[in-house]
Parts: C-alpha cells; structure tokens; sequence
C-alpha cells in the first residue's frame, strides 16, 4: 500500500490536531501499522502523533493494551467491545497523553472469514481522552490489499469529522 496516497486525507487531520493542539494514537490489528505509517509518512507528524501499536494477536491486545480476555473470549476479537477496549487501551497507554485514539480490528482475509463475520468485517472505534467513544462496523469488499486501505481510510475519515466542529 502506498502511504502517500492519503497524504491529503493526513495533511488535513494534522492541521485539525494541531489547531485544537491534540495528539493521536493508534491501535491497530488488521492494518498491521498502515494507519500509523500514513500519519508519520508526513513530515512534522511528531507535533501531533503520538504512537501507534499493532496488537495483531489476542495476547498482543491483552497485554499491550489491556484488553481484557474475557472479553475477547465472550465476542471475539473482531467485535464492538474490543475494537472501543483498544482504543481505550491505547489512550491509557500513551506515554505522552494522546488526546484521540483510533483502533481498527478485522478480517483481511483471503482466510479467517465465518458466516457471522465474512473476509471484510472491520470494527473501527474512536475514542476522546474525556471518554467519549464511537464504534462502527464496516464490511468491505475485495482483496486483503483493498480491505486494508479501506479501513485506513475509513479510520483516517473518522477521526477528522470527529475533529471537524473545533
């Protein structure tokens, strides 16, 4: 995936951090760190982002972001609760206060899929440091090359109509 095709769409989120002086982390598991790549692909992303994990696996979720087990055991990691719980996780894990977090978790396929939850099943949730949280499910079509970049942009799209309202 090229990252500086979403140069405009991480230009204009950085001017929204910057203007509100915020900072971004990320969570990410089915992108495997292409979010976080996108936003440091600018320069000067230092002033506004702040990290991004990849917590591919259960364990990683768990442990790097304190999403607890139990409740990726009761819905699964490509779920509602866990996709806010990253989020969350990463928020509180932030070693320089981040302000926002977006978190994804999905299925990039080509494998992995079920019939409750198919190849292109994305859970994406923003999160505020005041504890304001949104999740969203997102079902997108094509190759695991087309799913990745649809959900980092979907997740870079979020956050910024998030910040829109300054």
């Amino acid at each position: 995936m090229d990252t500086v095709t979403h140069l405009p769409a991480v230009e204009a989120l950085a001017t929204l951090l910057l203007a509100r002086g915020e900072r971004l982390v990320t969570a990410e598991s089915c992108t495997g760190g292409l979010i976080a790549a996108c936003c440091t692909e600018l320069a000067g992303s230092s002033l506004w982002f702040e990290r991004g994990v990849v917590t591919y696996s259960n364990e990683a979720k768990a442990e790097w972001l304190g999403v607890p087990a139990a409740l990726i055991a009761e819905h699964g990691a490509v779920s509602e609760p866990v996709a806010l719980a990253m989020a969350r996780g990463a928020l509180v894990h932030s070693a320089v206060p981040a302000d926002w977090a977006v978190a994804v978790t999905g299925i990039a396929g080509p494998g992995g899929g079920s019939p409750a939850k198919p190849v292109g099943t994305v859970w994406l949730a923003w999160a505020h440091r005041s504890g304001a949280a949104h999740a969203a499910c997102h079902h997108f079509t094509g190759d695991r090359a087309a799913v990745r970049q649809a959900t980092v942009e979907h997740a870079l799209a979020g956050l910024r109509r998030r910040l829109a309202p300054l």
